[in-house]
């Protein structure tokens, strides 16, 4: 027991340091959108000490659990005999297999079913204004609270489960019983309520226990991955059965322990959302300073500001960029310098881009004299409106369609779609992930490709509609693709590499959404699409250019690369210091 505290507070730095987790989903990460890993296995560490006796000493002047469940046991029988409550089914004593760990002195194992009520019903007169709390309403941490709606009695009694002020609700339906959905209700309106099916709820007999003792245990790890394995149904659709709730091995503390225990439950809880809004706070105060300080950079007015700034910025490298998060930030200033001409050095003696210009339209004109490709209308000229920053001298501003032929997919009957191994694959918006084309999907028959259009390699694939617009990547092979995906095929002499990059960066990703419209799903068709503004440097200083962001990027990759196996080590220490806590 001495060495708890010391457990507790003695590693802070890894509770603290283990990696911020912003992801939803399964696991008991609270349902916030942001919460520190180390401190959320803190938090599930002091439940799991609650309900072992652990967290606080033992009181030899305490009235024994067995005392406390004599007079539980008394009190059912007298709400049976005014029939109040029917009598319960016995269950089987509780064998010592199922006993999950050793209890201090004077705890008792029982079950809920035997010291309490399960889904209990209530009486009120239908005009009576009481609460209604659905599942939304319900928080996941120790300490939260329910928000609830006034309801008349009669519009909630029938199709919802009931509930009374202290009782104990836990979310009995996948995934909100594993983020661990649980509450006591208070301040409900004439003391009862009714709310979502999908809850179970444990009621107090008497106040015979401290009802924030039984909410840390339908909290606790042990409890939750118990849970876990007697779910029902189908996948989405699993459900905690009642019986679980029911006769899952209970640890009964002395009542006057269990009030030390929540006492010193929510003092550890405080402490923890303490640590966590401070690390939140770090962490937001630091993503700040770094994006003030790369903005400065982008903002830089001639060469030597930009000298200066970025010296600035190297000489706190390893202080600025130590997070996943910054390293993006980073990645995205690296480009966005790229096609501001910042990156790389220009050489005077490079052929102008207006002269590439010529080149560029000449190999054009070849291509439509060859019938190759079909005329287009002719662009209006680029305003300066439409520019967003000043380029180099030799640079050029061009619209997306001066480079290459742009095209959008089309989707030939699924008959003439086929497993991949066919003659052309077939790329959908979800082939297109993080720079790269999953060439594993369907392919298109000769018929298909016929009803199809043919992408030529190393062309630009950009996913234009919808929750992915913007995505794109570059193809090693011949493709086809859907009309959700628009591509650009750069004509020579044009390195579509830093086409690539060029359309990763703020500012052309900007002009994508920005051309997109407003709707609820963004879309952008081709020729909106082809006419974005996109800075075109000489066609040596291209080649320079991707020379020298692929050489960032993969340092930007390994040290990102380095940062998420620290965190994943930090993830797997304070995982160690959960385990070795609960095994002692």
């Amino acid at each position: 027991m001495n060495a708890i505290p010391s457990l507790l507070t003695d590693h802070l730095d890894i509770w603290t340091s283990a990696e911020t987790e912003k992801k939803s989903g399964r696991g008991r990460t609270g349902g916030n959108g942001v919460n520190v890993y180390g401190i959320q296995k803190l938090r599930e560490l002091i439940l799991e000490l609650a309900v072992r006796g652990k967290l606080v000493p033992q009181d030899p002047n305490d009235e024994p659990a067995g005392e406390l469940l004599k007079r539980i046991q008394a009190e059912k029988a007298k709400l049976v005999a005014e029939g109040k409550i029917k009598k319960d089914k016995p269950l089987p004593p509780i064998s010592d297999e199922e006993k999950l760990f050793e209890l201090p002195q004077e705890w008792e194992w029982t079950t809920l079913a035997s010291i309490s009520l399960i889904n209990p019903r209530n009486n009120a007169e239908d005009n009576s204004s009481t609460s209604f709390v659905s599942m939304a309403m319900i928080g996941a941490k120790f300490n939260s609270s329910h928000e609830q709606e006034t309801r008349f009695w009669k519009e909630i009694k029938q199709g919802f489960t009931h509930f009374a002020e202290g009782d104990i609700g836990v979310a009995k339906i996948t995934p909100c019983f594993e983020n661990s959905k649980a509450c006591i209700f208070s301040g409900l309106l004439n003391g009862i309520g009714a709310g979502t099916t999908e809850l179970h709820i444990v009621r107090v007999i008497n106040k015979t226990l401290a009802p924030r003792y039984v909410l840390a245990y339908l909290k606790s790890p042990k409890f939750l991955l118990m849970g876990e394995t007697k779910m029902t149904g189908t996948a989405g659709q699993k459900r905690l059965p009642k019986e679980f709730v029911e006769s899952n091995p209970f640890p009964l503390p002395p009542v006057a322990e269990q009030h030390r225990i929540v006492a010193k439950v929510d003092e550890l809880m405080a402490l923890c959302d303490q640590l966590e809004t401070q690390h939140i706070n770090a962490t937001e105060a630091h993503e700040k300073l770094v994006n003030h300080l790369l903005g400065i950079l982008t903002q830089s007015q001639s060469a030597g500001d930009f000298n200066a700034n970025w010296q600035r910025i190297a000489a706190h490298f390893h202080t600025l960029f130590t997070t996943e998060a910054s390293i993006d930030a980073l990645k995205q200033t690296l480009l966005q310098l790229t096609v501001m001409g910042k990156l790389v050095p220009q050489d005077p003696n490079d052929e102008p881009a207006s002269e590439l210009l010529k080149r560029i339209q000449a190999e054009k004109a070849r291509l439509v004299a060859e019938g190759k490709i079909k005329k287009d209308r002719p662009m209006p000229p680029i305003t300066n409106e439409e520019k967003p920053f000043e380029l180099p001298q030799g640079w050029e501003w061009v619209r997306l369609d001066e480079l290459g032929v742009t095209q959008t997919g089309t989707t030939p009957p699924s008959k003439d779609r086929e497993n991949f191994g066919c003659h052309i694959p077939f790329i959908g918006p979800g082939d297109i992930k993080n720079g790269e084309i999953d060439y594993s999907g369907e392919g298109l028959s000769e018929i298909g490709l016929s009803k199809g259009r043919l992408i030529g390699k190393d062309s630009v694939l950009m996913v234009c509609i919808g929750g992915s617009i913007g995505k794109h990547a570059v193809n090693d092979r011949d493709v086809t693709c859907n009309q959700q995906i628009n591509t650009l095929t750069p004509y020579l002499p044009v390195s579509v590499k830093y086409v690539y990059w060029a359309m990763s960066t703020i500012s052309f990703q900007g002009a994508v959404i920005g051309q997109s419209g407003g709707s609820a799903t963004p879309i952008i068709n081709k020729q909106k699409w082809s006419s974005i503004p996109i800075p075109l440097p000489t066609f040596a200083e291209q080649h320079r250019i991707v020379a020298k962001i692929d050489e960032l990027m993969t340092l930007c990759d390994q040290l990102k690369s380095a940062i998420a196996q620290a965190s994943q080590l930090q993830k797997k220490l304070a995982d160690g210091v959960v385990e070795q806590a609960i095994a002692s």
